[in-house]
This record gives C-alpha cells, structure tokens and sequence, in this order.
C-alpha cells in the first residue's frame, strides 16, 4: 500500500522508507514556532528540562502577535520572557513590535517555511503551512520546549481524507466559503487526527491566500494537519518569498484514505458560519435577517493582501451602516504597507473603518474588538465559539471578506451582490 503526502513527510524526517497510519514516528524538525502566548509557558520547560541552548538558531523561531503592542502589564511581562530568551539564544527569527506581524501569515511570507518541511507550533492554527506542501501540525507549549531542546518529536502517523477539487469558484467566491463548506459538510470531528489532503485540477482555480486559508481552518474540522500537492502556483510563490528549495512529495496512486471527498469548487457559493461552531454553516441566500454590530475583516485566516483587496472592492465608494463598528487588520507590517501604497487604507477609512497595526486582538477576544453582552460580529477569522471574541453571550458569525464587507454596509449579514 502506497503512502499519503503527509505520510511520506513524517517517513523522510524519521529515517524510513515507509510509514503507516498509526505508527508512532520520532520525526525531525525543520521550524518550531512560538507566540507571545504559548512560548513563556515553553521556556520554562525547556529550562526545567536542563536544556541551555536551542537545538539550531535558525529553526526556532518566536512571533510576538497575540496581545502585541502590549495590551497590559501581563502582556508586556510574556514579551520580555520572549525576547531575553531569544536574545540569550541568539534565535535568528524573532519577530517584534516594528517587523512582526500575524504568526501564520509571516511564517510565509518571510520564506520561513517550504515544501516537504515538518513544522510543529505552540498554536493550534499552525496547519495553515500545509498550504505550501509542508506537514505542519499545532502542539502544546510542552512539545514545543521538547522541540526547541532537541529538534525532535514524537508523531502518531495520521490517516488521511483526500478531497479531490475540481471546477473553478465563482467571482465573489473564496477559500474561506470552500472551507466553511467542508466543515459544514463533515462536522468539526470529522476530519479527527487526520490528515486533510487536497488534490485535483480544481487546485489552478486557487489562490495562495486561498489556500492557506483552508488549511489554516482544518483544525476546525478536528484535522491533524492539511496539505496541498504543490503545483506551479505553490512553486512561483516559494520563489518568490526566497524561500529555500522545496521538497515535493507527491501520493502514491494506491495511497490509502478514510474517505475520499470530490467537491466540484464551481458549485459553492458564499457561506457563513453561525454561532456557535464552525460547523453550523449556511449559504448567504438562507442566513435570514441577522442584524450585526461589529465586522473584523482580519486574523491569521483572512488577513493577506488579496482578503483586504477583496474586502476595500466591495466598501470602495460606501460606507459602513450606522451603528456597526469595522475593524480592519493586516495580518504583516508588510501587507499593511501595500495597502498604504495602493490606496486600500485610504478606502477603509473613507467607509468608517478603523485600521490597525497587525495583531491577533479581537480574535480570540484579546483587544482591538471584544464584544459587549448581545452583541453580534461577522468575522473573517476561524472560530465563532462560546464567548470567543468576548462575552460569552455574544455571537460571532464567520464569512469570507467580501461577506464581511458587505455586512458591515448593510449592518446586517449579506452577500457582496446585496450591496454593489
């Protein structure tokens, strides 16, 4: 029996020719990544582990981008933990107040990562790096100290769901509705501890931005990890970010799956996620009258160039309704830039948006954006959970940009073609 990409990773990085699904595997590490959050936790295991000295400089890397600028003196306490550690270490790729920016979206853009990596994280959402072909997966603070001390993990060698994409999206269409549709379709257990694989001729109807997207969101289908087969686009955008020379591992044509999925792409169209899981999803003809009171159009999920584009095409010239209050979040100091450049920002403000500085804030309910008691958000970011962005009676609705864009005109949930 043959082997799945993400199998024939963890057998590269483990020493073997061939793995299978269930196998426990001692993998070796291309990238271990922190946040201001998950690292302080990290350091104090690493250090009551005995360890002096991160296994390779260049291969830790910490992200301060949770509660950064600092919110409050705890905040700022798990920073400076973070940057005495890094600069005791002499850690290549510490990201701080100035250069960082939204951990999953620099990661990439810096050309941190490439294809046939395995990378572990101190965040759950660190699957987004399967986007570029490379198996990466969120641990805990713990397995984080183990990989920075030794550059190696222990694996369970996950089985696999292979969605086979055909078709091109529709205008007004993104990444983000296809993934929603997934999860709508198979629940947030149903892809638990597997591997989501995506293949198919439907992959040239993506984007990069698309794609990382999706797999920044299969944890909220339980997934271990997502990865796409690199093709052409995957290639040009490594090249393009210096990142270094890829490995590409392909599935083998008798590769074994729990389930394979078709989903023709030309088929979905623009879907929203309503409280209080991700899974509890409708498309826009059937969402009803839901008035809102915020929009974050942002996150690790939905905060690159072409989410802020998409969402500036539908605001451009309007402007958001009375009483809805729009924050805007570019993921990279590098992102916020272009948008300066290309006159994105001038538009958001010109709509009654505000702008901010590149940060993870409202959400997981941190700052820049906590909902009051009843309040409603339409959010671009990847979880609408009990209290997530807040009180824990407020509700939180999850949409692409143009969705998002579009509500925060209407001040109620509605699809770009409502509006324009």
């Amino acid at each position: 029996m043959g082997m799945t990409m993400t199998q024939k990773i963890l057998a590269a990085h483990s020493g073997r020719a061939k793995v299978e699904a269930g196998e426990l595997v001692l993998a070796n590490l291309d990238m271990v990544v922190g946040n201001d959050v998950t690292s302080p936790v990290a350091i104090k295991e690493f250090e009551k582990m005995g360890a002096t000295q991160v296994f390779d400089r260049d291969k830790v890397t910490m992200i301060m981008d949770h509660f950064v600028p600092n919110k409050d003196i705890k905040a700022a306490q798990q920073c400076k933990i973070c940057r005495d550690f890094c600069g005791e270490k002499d850690v290549t790729n510490f990201y701080d107040v100035g250069k960082m920016g939204i951990e999953h979206a620099l990661i990439p853009q810096n050309g941190l990562v490439t294809a046939g990596d395995a990378v572990i994280g101190a965040d759950s959402h660190t699957c987004t790096y399967g986007a570029l072909g490379a198996f990466s997966t969120g641990v805990g603070s713990t397995d984080m100290a183990c990989g920075m001390a030794t550059g190696k993990l222990w694996f369970k060698v996950p089985s696999a769901i292979k969605f086979n994409l055909t078709g091109s999206l529709q205008k007004y269409v993104t990444g983000k509705d296809v993934i929603l549709h997934i999860i709508g379709e198979i629940g947030v257990d149903g892809a638990l501890y597997k591997s989501m694989e995506y293949s198919g001729d439907g992959l040239a109807s993506l984007t990069m931005a698309d794609r990382l997207t999706m797999a920044n969101m299969a944890i909220e289908a339980g997934g271990k990890n997502g990865i796409f087969e690199v093709d052409e686009i995957t290639l040009a955008y490594l090249r393009e970010r210096g990142a270094k020379e890829p490995v590409i591992y392909r599935a083998d044509q008798d590769a074994q799956y729990d389930r394979v999925i078709d989903i023709d792409l030309s088929s979905i169209i623009p879907t929203v996620a309503f409280p209080h899981l991700p899974e509890n999803t409708r498309t826009i003809d059937k969402v009803g009258d839901v008035k809102i009171d915020q929009v974050v159009i942002g996150s690790c999920t939905n905060g690159l160039f072409k989410d802020l584009a998409e969402a500036a095409s539908v605001l451009q010239g309007r402007h958001v309704a009375k009483g809805v209050r729009a924050i805007v979040i570019p993921a990279t100091q590098e992102i916020y830039m272009r948008c300066l450049e290309e006159g994105l920002i001038k538009t958001f403000i010109e709509a009654g948006c505000v702008v901010s500085t590149p940060t993870c804030g409202p959400c997981l309910g941190g700052y820049m954006g906590v909902l009051a008691q009843g309040e409603r958000a339409v959010s671009t970011t990847n979880r609408n959970f009990v209290g997530r962005m807040g009180h824990p009676e407020s509700e939180v609705y999850l949409a692409s940009p143009y969705v998002a864009a579009a509500s925060a005109i209407a001040g109620r949930i509605a699809g770009p073609m409502e509006v324009l």
